[in-house]
């Protein structure tokens, strides 16, 4: 059970705020602007279901407004309350600072069990929830974009989309009210596969430096690491079905509701995800050894801990007990405030969330981006690079034969140069070099401070700081 002095989410993120600005040398009146959330609305509305009218509770959460439009995901769970979405606002707004996405922060939830609907009730709920925060401007592609969070996805974001696009019928840029859509919907390449693909370019940059390295008590690359991941969801399974596949790491550890699965030689995350999509969780999945109690399998042995589902699974009742010396975190808030504290004093190196799982919304950007400008990325350049390409082909070719030299390009080598970028490639790019500016530009501090003990300050300090140069340029 959760220790009593356990503080909330929210004030977890408050009391990493604080210490953070304790660092910075801002007047009181901009600290507390920064600090607190906007405005915070709840709606509550009716939806006829079952022969009956349903009342559900929702909110939407502005935390700041020093750039617009202000940006933050929704996600459907009976845990959602205003102390949540304003502590993921916050999270959201430090995030988009941090990785430069011209974004405020947001959040919002809907009060909801969504496995308890069917698709055609769970349209009626999404498509009523959304009216009410569209026509209080709080889904508009110039003032609130919402995304995908927990219990939601393409589906619930097309409804969205589509009911903005009903209730505005002559604004062109109806599409870029939400992110996070499908293709054929406005969507962009790569959305889906954004945050976990995100964790995976956070994981690699950190290995590029071997001083961070080594402070975490590891060494050498992502090769043959030992994982174990708790929450096989959207983030978790697309963050280590990468990291499996092209950097070679042993996932040892898969954890979910209904327990945890181990193996020492790593785990097959395809089988186990289709397991899982077929029978609700992992219990009886026949290749490994399961663990009834998940929580237990946290505190397994392993080089990299992946936390990827809910906030405070790590706490000050099992933090003393993590023996991942490197923890980075997929999901948002998973590690409490006194957890973290307990965590950096025994010498484990984490990885913050507002970093790691910042793919999202990064992605999401170029989703905003594309549907404004109403192009794919690519559709312009990509013949272009590739009849550039053929020229140089040709040419080495061409001199290949007058100088009578025995030697040719493989059919492989000039098919992947020949080919021009596609979205999903650009997108990727995109990410990869956001991904790796954005550790640069806040590790330097964790370095060269004192009084920067961790990556999680680090990364307070630096979008804090972008965050007051935003605001004094408004005049504040």
């Amino acid at each position: 059970m959760k220790n009593v002095k356990e503080p909330s989410f929210r004030e977890s993120v408050d009391l990493m705020f604080n210490r953070a600005v304790a660092l910075l040398d801002l007047p009181p009146g901009l600290e507390e602007k920064i600090r607190v959330c906007n405005a915070t609305y709840t709606v509550r509305f009716g939806v006829r279901l079952r022969g009956g009218i349903q009342t559900f509770v929702g909110y939407r959460s502005v935390h700041s407004e020093h750039t617009e439009p202000v940006k933050g995901g929704i996600r459907y769970s009976m845990g959602v309350d205003q102390d949540e979405v304003e502590a993921l606002a916050a999270l959201m707004t430090y995030k988009c600072a941090l990785v430069e996405a011209p974004f405020g922060g947001s959040k919002g939830g809907l009060r909801i069990d969504p496995r308890k609907y069917d698709e055609h009730e769970l349209e009626l709920i999404t498509r009523r929830f959304a009216y009410e925060l569209i026509k209080r401007d709080l889904i508009n592609p110039s003032q609130n974009v919402p995304a995908p969070d927990m219990g939601t996805g393409e589906r619930e974001m097309a409804w969205m989309a589509d009911q903005y696009a009903r209730m505005n019928t002559t604004d062109i840029n109806s599409r870029a009210c939400v992110t996070g859509k499908p293709l054929n919907a406005g969507g962009i390449a790569g959305r889906v596969e954004a945050t976990g693909r995100g964790v995976q370019y956070a994981l690699r940059e950190f290995f590029r430096h071997p001083e961070d390295v080594a402070k975490a008590n590891l060494d050498g690359s992502l090769d043959g690491k030992r994982i174990i991941v708790q929450g096989l969801g959207n983030v978790g399974y697309h963050a280590v079905k990468f990291l499996a596949a092209e950097d070679g790491s042993l996932i040892t550890g898969i954890i979910e509701r209904d327990g945890a699965l181990l193996d020492p030689k790593g785990l097959d995350v395809e089988a186990v995800h289709q397991w899982i999509v077929e029978n609700g969780g992992v219990k009886g999945f026949p290749a490994a050894t399961y663990v009834a109690d998940g929580g237990l399998a946290l505190e397994e042995p392993c080089d990299i801990l992946i936390p990827a589902a809910l906030e405070g699974v790590i706490n000050l009742n099992n933090a003393e007990r993590i023996k991942a010396p490197l923890v980075i975190e997929a999901a948002n808030g998973p590690i409490t405030a006194g957890a973290n504290d307990i965590l950096c004093e025994k010498g484990v190196v984490i990885i913050p969330d507002m970093y790691a799982n910042a793919g999202g919304v990064t992605v999401s950007y170029f989703e905003w981006v594309k549907n404004l400008s109403h192009i794919r990325f690519g559709r312009m350049q990509r013949r272009q690079e590739e009849a550039r390409h053929q020229l140089l082909v040709d040419e080495l070719e061409r001199l290949d034969r007058y100088s009578g030299d025995k030697w040719s390009m493989s059919s492989s080598f000039k098919e992947k140069y020949l080919r021009g970028a596609d979205e999903l490639e650009l997108v990727r790019s995109g990410l990869d070099d956001t991904m790796r500016v954005a550790y640069q530009s806040f590790r330097e501090a964790w370095h060269t401070r004192k009084d920067v003990p961790d990556l999680r300050t680090a990364a307070f300090l630096l979008a804090i700081d972008r965050v007051a140069t935003s605001y004094r340029a408004k005049g504040m």
